[in-house]
């Protein structure tokens, strides 16, 4: 139901009373690490809802203003603003003491760190709250959920787009009808607490270039160099450590940080050292060459077998055009025992432990990761992960959301297979796009049936499930379509990259029930053919939240759901899938935690093309949760489900990322 003309008054909500400090950025660009802010706006809110403050300004950031016909900010029209640590001071008076409050609110907080942090100063932020988050929570009747489509709905005037005052101002109104609508449904408000992001250890690397060529295996004693090897140094060295590199990855070498058990070679003159990178190799049996040998390879570095479609640097072309050797693969090593690295703090390196062989190149398909467990299902596992794309179900709850309450976890998981089946969407948590409510034993002693019977949502028992009788449910002549319907294993294609932009950053938005005995930690791997990292840094998880491209981002959207955002457009041909996964951070398992649901659509406000609910787990500690991979000139999305007991560390290990402690 549409809120027009929300009241400003939130005195009653008291477990939603705060000090808001509400903020929206115009930038030059969407990569905080190198583009800048043209213009800030900050309006504060009491606790009742009421404003306090106000402050805008346009900014000349120095450089460059981006896209124009976006923001309408021309260098002419910049020139002589302030510059931002001129500002930086009345700026973070503002946020002091405040929860920080925007729409798709990592973007705006992000970049306000970097610009804190190039003033030098500290970003007095310790919480934020997105409104994006907290509207996919409440899960209002709109097409999609942008800015302007909710102040649409819940009844806010928006004057001028992206202009960063009056969406401030505009966020201020939908923040308030979001509050009440979630106050309605006795929702929890996803609240971040936030790391002092311009810390050093977060800034993303620079981007590295990847490798063109495929990894052909290690180096045989007496044999020669082949593009694609992976190849590490360690030690001291006569020539530049830089230099090396350099020249290793103008011959198309993949010129590694860390060594694993897929490293080629390593460069070394005191191989009897005792660096991480040398003991990891005399563990791994990694052949070991000093600089000398490796100067005299390079002058007849061999052909090597090009990614699919990848353009060939013409420095990285051979002299001589030998035919490249069959990729070598290292024998199968004894799988890691579980949880042998714990799941949090994880850094790229140089810990010995063996991991799985990877899956062959063919069409993708599961990784062969150490002691899988297929998740006991209730009889209903889904179809199998290489399953043609699934007609989109029809049946008695098509377009319905249906919320299970309480249950044994198989009668639960049973419950919301069956819901599948008949072609609704199973719920995890309360939203008003929750049409029904299925109450197993133990149910009605969950707290959220009073507000399910305030709000008169048809409740059912367990025998509702196998002939279901539905009535139009209140509001759905408004509702937009449902998302597609996933079963796990199910297959939906994605419409093709147009180019640069947001619509082309494909997202997956994983959520959960509130937990207290543990975290989850959302993760994605970037892989090639031989279901590998190219390097280390193509493991993004809540410590390195974005690979060097930027080409993937881990959003951390509140305690209760994590957002992975896919660039289709950029990603490097050698990029043949990216895998989103989840993690337990502590001793309860997916059994324990319950079910996962994922959301998948282009870029974070717009309305999602597919869902799942994945809740087959029992012991496992790690999931796959879904898959973006190419087949062809297109890209496709995968619903996996697949579970492993073992910890992050070790699926980590299974994709070619080294990891300690």
């Amino acid at each position: 139901m549409s809120l027009a003309s929300a009241p400003s008054d939130l005195s009653d909500l008291r477990d939603y009373a705060f000090e808001w400090a509400l903020v929206d950025v115009e930038t030059s660009g969407l990569v905080p690490r190198r583009d800048r802010v043209l213009s800030v706006a900050v309006v504060t809110l009491g606790p009742d809802g009421e404003q306090t403050g106000e402050f805008s300004t346009l900014l000349d950031p120095g450089c460059d203003p981006g896209p124009v016909h976006v923001h309408g900010l021309t260098a002419e029209r910049l020139r002589g603003a302030p510059a931002f640590e001129q500002v930086a001071e009345r700026i973070g008076a503002l946020l002091e003491g405040r929860v920080l409050v925007a729409h798709n609110a990592q973007f705006d907080y992000d970049f306000l760190a970097h610009e804190f942090a190039r003033a030098g100063l500290r970003l007095p932020v310790d919480r934020r709250l997105c409104t994006l988050a907290l509207n996919r929570r409440v899960d209002p009747p709109t097409d999609d959920l942008k800015l302007g489509t909710l102040a649409a709905h819940y009844g806010v005037p928006q004057l001028k787009a992206h202009d960063a005052l009056d969406d401030t101002r505009v966020l201020a109104g939908v923040l308030r009808a979001s509050l009440r609508a979630a106050a309605g449904l006795d929702l929890p408000l996803p609240l971040v607490a936030c790391p002092p992001r311009q810390d050093p250890r977060f800034a993303p690397k620079p981007p590295k270039t990847p490798c063109a060529f495929r990894n052909p295996g290690r180096l045989t004693p007496g044999g020669p160099l082949v593009q694609g090897m992976k190849i590490a140094v360690t030690g001291e060295t006569g020539t530049a450590r830089a230099d090396l590199v350099l020249r290793g990855v103008a011959a198309g070498l993949n010129m590694m940080g860390s060594v694993s058990r897929h490293t080629s070679a390593l460069v070394a003159n005191e191989p009897s050292g005792g660096s991480a990178k040398a003991r990891r190799a005399r563990a791994e049996g990694v052949p070991v060459i000093d600089e000398s040998a490796f100067l005299r390879l390079l002058g007849d570095v061999r052909p090597g077998t090009p990614h699919e479609g990848a353009a060939i640097p013409e420095t990285a072309r051979p002299p001589h055009p030998v035919p490249a050797p069959e990729p070598a693969r290292p024998p199968h090593p004894v799988p890691p025992t579980p949880a042998a690295v714990p799941d949090r703090g994880l850094a790229p390196v140089r810990e010995p432990a063996p991991a799985p062989e990877p899956a062959p190149p063919s069409s993708p398909t599961l990784p062969a990761v150490p002691a899988p467990r297929e998740p006991d299902a209730g009889g209903a596992a889904g179809p199998k992960p290489g399953a043609k794309r699934s007609a989109k179900p029809r049946g008695p709850l098509t377009g319905r959301r249906v919320l299970v309450l309480g249950g044994t976890h198989p009668d639960a998981v049973a419950a919301r297979t069956r819901v599948v089946e008949l072609g609704g969407a199973a719920a995890i948590n309360l939203s008003a796009g929750v049409t029904d409510v299925v109450v197993l034993d133990g149910g009605h002693g969950d707290r959220r049936l009073a507000r399910i019977t305030e709000l008169l949502l048809p409740v059912h028992d367990a025998a509702w499930l196998v002939a279901p009788v539905v009535t139009q449910a209140s509001g759905a002549e408004g509702r937009r379509a449902a998302a597609h319907v996933l079963p796990r294993g199910g297959v939906v294609d994605l419409p093709l990259p147009r180019g640069r932009g947001p619509a082309d950053r494909w997202t997956v938005t994983a959520s959960w029930a509130q937990q207290t005995a543990c975290e989850i930690d959302v993760v994605a791997f970037v892989l090639d053919e031989d279901e590998q990292v190219s390097f280390d840094e193509d493991f993004v998880f809540y410590g390195a939240p974005e690979n060097p491209g930027g080409t993937v981002r881990l959003l951390s959207d509140g305690p209760t759901e994590q957002t992975v955002s896919v660039d289709l457009a950029t990603l490097p041909p050698s990029a043949r899938k990216v895998v989103v996964a989840a993690a337990i951070d502590g001793s309860p398992a997916f059994g324990d935690v319950g079910a996962l649901h994922i959301v998948s659509g282009p870029g974070t406000s717009a309305a999602a093309l597919a869902q799942a609910t994945l809740d087959a787990a029992t012991t496992e500690r790690t999931m796959l949760l879904a898959e973006i991979y190419r087949r062809g000139e297109s890209w496709r999305l995968r619903a996996v489900g697949q579970g492993y007991d073992h910890g992050l560390g070790a699926l980590a290990r299974g994709y070619g990322v080294d990891v300690t402690d």
